[in-house]
């Protein structure tokens, strides 16, 4: 997954170190920031004083045993609502699936955390921690066949800062978090920040991923245009056949730059990726069993205890693993829309907190396998603010509450009324497989006077609808990143706005503050106290209801499917993730392994079973 499409920023006026090393030539455009042009190209030598690293000194995690060949068969319960990486409904499902396809000039190692090449085969930076420099790979290539080139990051620059993208979360973060790229050949350049950053994080923020200029054109028609339209890519793998509502297919990119590169090389392994629209975890099971997918999610209890059983595992033609992580959690949570009425006073959000059983939930359907979620940033260390519990289900503290708020009264049915209107809110969801744990949250916060009204929807739209903001209750996730993000779901600047990730409309002076100040901070000492503030205002000001967090993956997988000797890495969400750009494309498909299986089923031979439970990353409690 490419790091960079997640990320905070805020103006601060410096001057740039650089700036007397370069000369304006042209100015492309001036997108959102009319004192901002985006590139400039030196017409003097790169600094001579820049200290250049690289790092091809860390551990290799991908096994020599891997073979090249074979598909590899998935499945997505909704099918994308467009291809684009950015835009109106970019955000979906499958999201992951197309960023994964965005690389930029570096990520992170996920298991020493630090830079590794992607792009760029060396970087350096300015004294003032403001500047990244780069040297790209001259091997790398779009599918194409046309040459990765600076240009294509400088046009990636103009795209993000572009009111032709409609997505006014990227112009904002580009235009005031990007001074410029200074150009200084072909496969030299510099990506020039506006706020100073630590060495660690400068990767992080300025490591912009580049677009092939060649392919787009950058016009009011953008979003319409390019809905559909496949684009080259520098991955290893190229979206390939799209037939609208039923499946995706990947294929592998012939003659691959990165083939041989030291943390690619036997990896991204299988030749043919196939996603196919299977609405129901429950038959996407079916078609697993059938072998027609090549692997299967047991992270719910119910698959891992009761259902991943019977012939094909007892008799050793799949394989079970538990790989215990040691990364950051996802946020998982239901957010209150602050913009309606029932939730702008602070005593009903107390209130339903405290009438939802969260506890219930994990001892009955989750049959205490998910752990209680405290905070808005759990797993990242001193960035976390451990001191933090979530609110537990308490009727008297509920009831005492919503009294005063003025829901004291209680109709006929036991839910509370407050001037003639019933305490009842919709609660919008895209899991089907939720069903069982919502029930149980609506059945008990009726105890509480509380109607919750479930409202399950497709995937994709259900994230659509929570941008629109049509929601009571937005019962969903964040995925976790290289630090904690605040800015998107939680600032004023995103509030009551469509299209934008603040599914709780937060308006608040003060967590503002604290959020700006922790964009512009780089001393992580200070960043990680922000970062245990904002925590702690977002909990004080009870627009989340937190609900569990998951230290690990649980999956089946067919016995052709073989894995490292090390299986995953620290940070991995699946030992068979055919993309991640870091963690993934890790497994192989043996395709004599392949047909023995096959023939051994239809003639009844068995292999020993084999259930794998790996603790070596699991944090200690």
């Amino acid at each position: 997954m490419n790091l960079r499409f997640t990320f905070l920023a805020l103006i601060l006026i410096f001057s740039f170190s650089c700036n007397k090393e370069t000369k304006k030539v042209e100015k492309v455009s001036q997108a959102d920031d009319s004192s901002s042009e985006l590139y400039q190209i030196s017409k003097t030598p790169l600094p001579s004083n820049l200290n250049w690293e690289s790092n091809l000194t860390d551990p290799i995690y991908s096994s020599p045993n891997a073979v090249k060949g074979g598909s590899y068969n998935s499945f997505i319960d909704s099918f994308p609502l467009t291809l684009r990486v950015v835009g109106p409904d970019s955000n979906g499902g499958f999201a992951g699936v197309i960023r994964a396809l965005q690389l930029s000039p570096t990520d992170y190692h996920p298991n020493t955390r630090k830079p590794i090449p992607i792009l760029a085969t060396e970087w350096a930076h300015s004294k003032d921690l403001t500047t990244i420099y780069y040297k790209l790979n001259k091997k790398a290539k779009w599918s194409d066949g046309k040459p990765l080139r600076v240009d294509d990051f400088i046009f990636a620059l103009e795209m993000y800062k572009s009111k032709h993208i409609v997505a006014p979360w990227y112009n904002e973060y580009y235009t005031k978090n990007f001074a410029k790229i200074i150009k200084y050949d072909e496969h030299t350049m510099a990506v020039v920040g506006k706020n100073p950053k630590s060495s660690e994080d400068l990767h992080y923020y300025y490591g912009l991923g580049a677009f092939p200029k060649h392919f787009y054109n950058l016009s009011k028609n953008f979003v319409k245009d390019y809905n559909w339209k496949i684009p080259p890519t520098l991955a290893p793998y190229q979206i390939d056949v799209v037939k609208k509502g039923k499946y995706l297919t990947l294929k592998r990119v012939k003659n691959w730059w990165g083939e041989n590169e030291r943390f690619f090389k036997n990896r991204f392994n299988v030749d043919k990726i196939k996603y196919t629209v299977i609405r129901d975890q429950n038959v996407a099971f079916e078609h697993f069993k059938k072998g027609e997918l090549e692997s299967f999610g047991l992270t719910l209890p119910d698959f891992w205890h009761n259902k991943a059983k019977g012939k094909i595992f007892d008799s050793g033609y799949v394989h079970k693993l538990w790989f215990y992580t040691k990364s950051p959690q996802p946020e998982m949570g239901m957010w209150m829309n602050l913009d309606r009425e029932i939730f702008k006073d602070i005593n009903t959000r107390k209130g339903f907190s405290h009438a939802m059983n969260v506890d219930k939930v994990l001892k009955t359907v989750l049959r205490n396998d998910y752990e209680r979620q405290h905070n808005a940033a759990t797993g990242y260390g001193k960035y976390s603010n451990e001191s933090i519990k979530a609110r537990k289900f308490d009727l008297k503290k509920a009831g005492s509450y919503l009294k005063k708020a003025g829901w004291e009264k209680r109709g006929a049915d036991g839910i509370r009324v407050k001037n003639g209107k019933r305490f009842s809110v919709k609660v919008l969801y895209g899991a089907k497989h939720h069903n069982d744990r919502l029930v149980v949250l609506k059945e008990e916060a009726k105890k509480a006077g509380i109607e919750l009204e479930l409202k399950l929807m497709d995937g994709s739209t259900a994230f659509k609808a929570m941008q629109e903001k049509q929601h009571d209750v937005a019962h969903s996730g964040w995925g976790a990143m290289w630090k904690p993000q605040y800015w998107g779901q939680y600032h004023s600047a995103n509030a009551s706005k469509p299209q934008t990730n603040n599914f709780s409309n937060t308006n608040d002076k003060e967590l503002d503050k604290y959020i700006d100040g922790y964009r512009l901070e780089f001393d992580s000492k200070k960043k990680a106290k922000l970062s245990r503030q904002i925590q702690q205002r977002i909990h004080d000001l009870s627009v989340v209801v937190p609900t569990y967090l998951i230290p690990y993956f649980r999956q089946a997988y067919w016995r052709w499917i073989r894995l490292p000797k090390d299986i995953a890495t620290e940070v991995s969400d699946s030992a068979t993730d055919p993309l991640g750009l870091t963690t993934g494309g890790l497994f192989w498909v043996d395709k004599k392994l392949k047909s023995e299986t096959k023939e051994a089923m239809k003639n009844k031979v068995r292999f020993k079973p084999e259930t794998i439970i790996e603790k070596k990353y699991k944090t200690k409690s």
